[in-house]
């Protein structure tokens, strides 16, 4: 029983990477003259946007599925040979980094977001 407290805390920590995402491009949304909407500035800032919210979304999916298949092997395992738990935890680890990776391209991203200058 031990082991579905564990994927309850990675699969906790895929959701956590989701919120501080949206809360970072939240900061970084700001109202855009109509005159200056297709300027190029403003295009690459939205697109930065969408990209690195669409990335983190798709990377935590991904990261989601790993943690949950690899959840359930380990708790097949340790209830086969509990001399396995630490090994598969590991393993787990490995498969939950993934959804940081993605918080960290995301956030490289989203920083490349600069609006045009307000007049």
């Amino acid at each position: 029983m031990l082991v579905f407290h564990y994927i309850v805390i990675f699969c906790e920590a895929v959701a956590i990477y989701g919120v501080i995402v949206a809360i970072i491009l939240q900061i970084k949304l700001e109202s855009v003259p109509k005159a200056s909407i297709y300027e190029p500035e403003s295009l690459r800032a939205g697109y930065a946007i969408f990209a690195s919210g669409l990335i983190v979304g798709f990377v935590n999916l991904v990261c989601g599925l790993c943690v949950g298949i690899i959840g359930s092997s380990c708790a097949l395992s340790d209830a086969h040979n509990s001399s396995l738990f630490v090994k598969i935890l590991v393993i787990e680890i490995f498969g939950s980094a993934l959804g940081l990776f993605g918080v960290i391209v995301g956030i490289i991203m989203s920083a490349q977001a600069t609006w045009p200058s307000k007049i």
